[in-house]
């Protein structure tokens, strides 16, 4: 076996631990879903001592909303006072927990601040689930705002705390960024945290599968343009000091959006700091959006990317959201995606589908295969599939409740043809 398949085969056997662990996690998690017999029970939530409150984040159904819908005001939460060092030892990150646990037993929403104990929240049903923990559905009682919450196991592997630590650092800096899930507060136990954030209404692969088509180009050019700033804001913001963000997992998955026609990016779990704006660390991530600079580096001991590693895997989502079929779709292995990431062409927009030059042209430059000549945001944002999208009026929220209630039915699980869904946005 050659050095690169040695190499791929240990980022496959990672993968595959990473998997497990997160089964186990959730196997040994606390069940938060509704009991069959009672609707909407209260939570049951072991929470420490001081008897702290509860957090959210997630996605869910937009359906019969709680509350009315708040303008899109950034929260005013104030940053943390801490940050992430290079390396953190077990000890380290649990004092960083502690000092996390300082900040609890409140929730702040449209700018009020609540007091909140585990009786005041009720769960309508788990959302999702992923490496990083499980997202709930959750209504605060206090106040009736249906809230996500996102439970995250404690556990003594560092890895897995240095990727709470890292959500929660990115997402409680960010609420001046409106493509960012916005955080309500965190809630920091002996055994969990749970991460209180807005609720939106699904991820773009979720979106994917209702339709069973491709999403119309115009709703991308406005995705492309909040994720473009969304990481912008994270490489270069001054809430990050000295160092930038990169997100390392962009895909489908953790693009969210809701009936308002709002479209952010979650889930920075495994997200890593930048020095001299490059990456110094690996994270495995998903293979399949995976850039071919972190999967076969010149030097493997010494991890050393940048942001157009993100601009690659936003390149991958585009084309399958836009296509709807993953690119690498006939893979039945991570090793066989990794393999055809290194060694064939790079995915392209059909021709046959229609899609606008810009737009073929901005998925190309994304997909470029040699990092060095891959352009980073910056750059991208001068595209003109950027500028075009940036002051273009698109209704992604009637489009968004359309397809949302076209969906919604068992009897409306015909597929939608490319024409029809295209048909949906034709103004």
């Amino acid at each position: 076996m050659s050095s690169l398949e040695q190499r791929l085969s240990r980022i496959e056997e990672k993968l595959k631990q990473e998997n497990k662990e997160a089964r186990k996690r959730i196997d040994l998690s606390i069940d938060m879903s509704p009991q069959r017999s009672r609707p909407r029970p209260t939570l049951q939530l072991p929470l420490a001592n001081d008897g702290g409150s509860r957090s959210s984040s997630s996605e869910s159904s937009p359906q019969h909303p709680s509350y009315p819908s708040r303008p899109r005001q950034m929260l005013t939460l104030p940053t943390p006072p801490y940050s992430l060092p290079k390396s953190l030892e077990n000890a380290e990150i649990d004092q960083k927990l502690q000092e996390i646990m300082k900040q609890t037993g409140y929730l702040k929403i449209d700018g009020q601040r609540y007091p909140a104990e585990v009786t005041d929240l009720i769960s309508e049903g788990e959302i999702g689930s992923g490496t990083c923990g499980q997202v709930f559905k959750v209504r605060f009682k206090k106040t009736c705002h249906v809230i996500a919450v996102k439970q995250m196991r404690r556990t003594g592997n560092k890895d897995e705390n240095k990727r709470i630590l890292m959500d929660l650092d990115v997402v409680l800096k960010s609420h001046d960024c409106p493509y960012i899930i916005q955080c309500y507060g965190a809630i920091v136990t002996n055994t969990d945290v749970f991460i209180a954030m807005e609720l939106m209404g699904t991820c773009a692969e979720k979106l994917k599968k209702r339709i069973q088509g491709p999403i119309p180009e115009a709703i991308l050019g406005k995705m492309t343009v909040a994720l473009n700033l969304t990481d912008l804001f994270l490489s270069c913001s001054s809430s990050f000091q000295k160092h930038g963000v990169i997100h390392r997992d962009v895909k489908p998955s953790n693009i969210l959006l809701d009936a308002k026609g709002q479209i952010k990016l979650c889930d920075f779990g495994i997200s890593g700091r930048l020095v001299d704006s490059k990456a110094k660390t690996r994270s495995a991530g998903c293979a399949a959006y995976m850039a071919p600079e972190r999967i076969d580096p010149p030097d493997p001991s010494k991890p050393d990317y940048d942001i157009r590693a993100d601009v690659w895997s936003l390149g991958i989502s585009l084309v399958e959201l836009a296509t709807g079929q993953f690119p690498y779709k006939n893979c039945k292995t991570d090793f066989e995606v990794l393999t055809k990431v290194l060694q064939e062409d790079p995915p392209v927009l059909p021709l046959s589908m229609g899609f606008s030059p810009d737009f073929q042209s901005f998925v190309k430059d994304c997909l470029t295969k040699d990092h060095r000549k891959r352009p980073k945001y910056h750059k991208l944002l001068e595209h003109n599939f950027i500028r075009r999208y940036e002051v273009s009026e698109v209704d992604v929220a009637g489009w968004f409740q359309t397809v949302m209630e076209r969906t919604e039915s068992p009897r409306s699980s015909q597929c939608f043809s490319h024409h029809q869904l295209h048909s949906l946005f034709s103004r």
